[in-house]
């Protein structure tokens, strides 16, 4: 038996190199020739499998083509189940996808397609993919409703649009729509009561994506969040702080920002709460415990917050009554000259026995 050359077993190794980037060719479909590989290659289509499989890529195109759509998923079907490494899967579930979308299939489509992203990330239409899962996102977020039979809608279901962003942001984290799938799941967190998963949505968002266009949408967006968690100042005033911190930080690094005005009435509704909120605490001190000195700290914790503000005035006019107080106080008090002295000890009594 002749053994096998150098250059054939060069040639046969640099096949076995190239074949994984064969299974990320491009293919292109002309309803003249079908489906080929660009740049006119044809290892591809070699082979039983291959001819089979390229006979129900061509088959499931011209079908699609006609608006066959069951019989074209019928046979892109067959290519993903029964040639899975072939070159043409990845396209096949593509297709299936498409198809699938046009139908309002929504759940299904978004399937297919992290199927193909999770099976075939090397795959050139994964850019494609991650749109169109997006795309799916924002329209059921948007109230779209699925076909369950093919005349009639589903149910609106915003709670799985939520899930759709937050697999975007994990499938493609550096993709351009994971900021926007994040500040869209916020969004939907929000709509659905969970203000805390909200939260980390955009703090998220913040960490993760500091260079967005995105980003000062999310500083205001999570600012606005704390916000709403405020119940007034008789109430905790951790969200207050959080707030105020988060305003702040949204005017310092974003100044041109066209929410600015937002920004600006929101931290003074917040400022004013946590200034009240020291007022009553100060308030309660004065009238109901009688304790000036700890009166005094909160009114003046008051003005602090807030020196501009008319709690702030209220505060200072208070001050002056509470110094009033404290001054009488002390008049009251008696003076030490005044006092028995402690320091001696008293005389011991002495009893006498006549």
């Amino acid at each position: 038996m002749r053994r096998p050359s150098l250059t054939f077993l060069l040639a046969a190794l640099t096949v076995l190199l190239l074949a994984p980037a064969r299974l990320s060719a491009d293919l292109v479909w002309t309803p003249a020739e079908g489906w080929k590989v660009q740049g006119g290659a044809l290892t591809a289509f070699s082979g039983e499998e291959g001819r089979n499989a390229l006979e129900s890529m061509n088959k499931a195109r011209t079908a699609e083509e006609a608006g066959s759509d069951g019989t074209a998923l019928k046979h892109y079907g067959n290519v993903v189940r029964k040639y899975p490494n072939s070159v043409y899967a990845a396209e096949a579930l593509y297709r299936i996808g498409l198809i699938q979308q046009k139908r309002h299939q929504y759940h299904k489509a978004f399937e297919t397609y992290q199927s193909l992203v999770s099976r075939y990330p090397n795959s050139e239409k994964f850019n494609q993919v991650i749109g169109a899962q997006y795309s799916i996102a924002l329209d059921v977020f948007g109230g779209a409703r699925a076909k369950t039979v093919w005349w009639l809608p589903g149910f609106r279901n915003r709670d799985r649009a939520v899930a759709y962003f937050e697999t975007i942001v994990q499938t493609a984290p550096y993709d351009d729509h994971a900021p926007l799938a994040l500040r869209n799941a916020a969004l939907g967190y929000k709509k659905m009561g969970e203000t805390e998963a909200a939260i980390d949505a955009l703090d998220r968002m913040i960490n993760t994506y500091p260079r967005s266009v995105l980003t000062p949408v999310a500083y205001l967006q999570i600012a606005e969040t704390h916000a709403s968690l405020v119940d007034g100042p008789a109430y905790d005033q951790s969200s207050t702080k959080e707030a105020i911190t988060y305003y702040e930080d949204y005017m310092i690094l974003f100044p041109g920002d066209a929410g600015m005005a937002t920004a600006e009435k929101g931290l003074d509704k917040m400022k004013s709460v946590l200034a009240s909120s020291k007022l009553t605490m100060a308030d309660y001190y004065f009238k109901h415990r009688r304790n000036y000195k700890a009166a005094k700290v909160f009114y003046n914790e008051a003005i602090t917050v807030y020196p501009d503000s008319s709690v702030a005035k209220i505060a200072r006019e208070k001050l002056v009554v509470v110094e009033a107080k404290l001054e009488e106080q002390a008049k009251t008090l008696p003076s030490k000259t005044s006092a028995p002295n402690q320091s001696q000890p008293k005389k011991p009594k002495r009893f006498w026995i006549f």
